[in-house]
């Protein structure tokens, strides 16, 4: 995926037993964020500083999905564990952080194996991608997402 692609049609399940597609995202801006794995040091407190933004995001009319690999029952012990305010959805069989092109090969203590590439996508009304981050960098992330996104709002209007 690149600035300017249509993000790919999708239909993943919510912990609550819902789905979200990427027809339900037409219309208005949606911050999707790609992490490796729920109740993880990085994953956890990503999950944290976008919860404590959205009331920003969503004064934008922003809505911000989180997409792992972690069941819908790993995500609705997450969000308790955690009070996040964020929506979380399951990709178990990776098809769709393969169509956004974050499911990589990566390299820990020797070790080869598959897993997501920490990234971020702001996706427009029209459902481009408008702004893309890969390897992110935790800290501050969710604040710079925050303003690039207000950015783009503002180049669209």
């Amino acid at each position: 995926m690149q600035i300017g692609d249509k993000i790919p049609s999708f239909t993943l399940p919510t912990p609550d037993g819902g789905t979200v597609s990427s027809d339900d995202l037409k219309g208005g801006w949606t911050v999707i964020y790609f992490y490796p794995k729920d109740n993880t040091p990085g994953c956890t407190t990503e999950a944290k500083d976008f919860s404590a933004e959205i009331e920003a995001f969503q004064a934008l009319g922003a809505r911000v999905i989180g997409i792992s690999a972690d069941s819908p029952k790993k995500h609705a012990n997450f969000i308790a564990k955690q009070e996040l305010k964020v929506e979380l959805l399951s990709d178990e069989d990776t098809s769709v952080c393969e169509a956004f092109g974050v499911w990589v090969e990566k390299k820990m203590y020797g070790k080869t194996y598959m897993g997501i590439l920490r990234s971020t996508f702001i996706v427009a009304p029209d459902l481009k991608v408008a702004h893309e981050w890969k390897k992110v960098k935790v800290k501050e992330h969710a604040s710079d997402v925050l303003s690039t996104l207000k950015e783009a709002i503002n180049q669209h209007n």
